[in-house]
């Protein structure tokens, strides 16, 4: 299949090389055409290391990489022979909003339309693209080449046929889907993301160091990671735009994040990917 992923960062990459390794044809587009360089480093590394252990089925590290396009100067040319697409832009609804005013009308008309947002609505950018009933969520988690839980979402326009077909490649790719209905946080991050804000409002007050509330997880409640150590993996600016998609959404002063979680995404201390969150990860981020 010819697939398509809009987004080139952590995500859109980790797709992108799912994609690759189950022998689809991917093309990989991005707006800024300096990310694609760096996501291409990535996925190749990421191949590298499948190698290794044994887990390439479809071909060696170079020929899966061969079938790998990148794009950035035309939306409309990336998505133009898709089968389906996968848009894993920024977590900002304008953004995501933007790109499927464009994509919608512009693809194939039998493409699987599928947004990786981790808590907007499904059924307004299925609104938004003009084919909601061929739109769902296929929601991936990070690190994708590690965690095989793709969230299905369906929204209350999403047809039957949709859900089959995005169920079917889902488990194409060696993912386990879970098909759930278009609710914010729609399952995982409706339960994981407010521990992880609480979490932080306890290091907020002074209640332990971030070293001790994550050992205290991990040995206390049997997790295999810390809650703070977790938040800097998803990415502090993901964990912000989820709890405030929460927060708007469900109405609830509960689902307030932290102000020391505001203060760090401001700073620019995202976590793994800028080498500093809760924990300092140095040159290995």
């Amino acid at each position: 299949m010819n697939v398509t992923v809009l987004g080139a960062g952590t995500m859109g990459a980790g797709i992108a090389q799912a994609c690759l390794t189950a022998g689809h044809t991917v093309t990989l587009f991005d707006a800024y055409p300096e990310a694609l360089p760096a996501a291409q480093d990535r996925i190749a590394k990421g191949l590298a290391r499948a190698a290794e252990k044994g887990k390439l089925d479809h071909g060696s590290p170079e020929d899966l990489l061969a079938a790998l396009h990148l794009i950035s100067s035309d939306l409309i040319e990336a998505v133009a022979e898709a089968g389906i697409v996968i848009e894993a832009v920024s977590e900002a609804p304008s953004i995501k909003e933007e790109v499927w005013r464009t994509v919608g009308p512009a693809a194939p008309s039998d493409a699987l339309l599928c947004s990786n947002t981790s808590s907007l609505s499904i059924g307004h950018l299925g609104e938004v693209s003009g084919q909601a009933d061929r739109f769902c969520g296929l929601h991936f988690f990070n690190p994708v080449a590690v965690l095989p839980l793709v969230e299905v979402v369906e929204a209350a326009a999403t047809s039957p046929a949709t859900l089959e077909a995005a169920e079917s490649f889902a488990r194409g790719i060696g993912k386990t889907p879970v098909r759930c209905k278009d609710q914010p946080g729609f399952l995982v991050n409706r339960l994981l993301v407010p521990y992880l804000n609480q979490a932080i409002v306890l290091l907020q007050e002074g209640a332990a160091d971030a070293t001790s509330i994550d050992t205290a997880m991990t040995l206390g409640a049997n997790m295999p990671m810390g809650p703070l150590a977790l938040a800097d993996l998803v990415g502090l600016d993901v964990v912000l735009a989820i709890m405030e998609t929460l927060e708007r959404e469900l109405n609830d002063p509960a689902y307030t994040p932290a102000d020391l979680l505001v203060e760090k995404v401001r700073a620019g201390a995202l976590g793994r990917k800028t080498g500093q969150g809760f924990h300092s990860y140095g040159g290995d981020a």
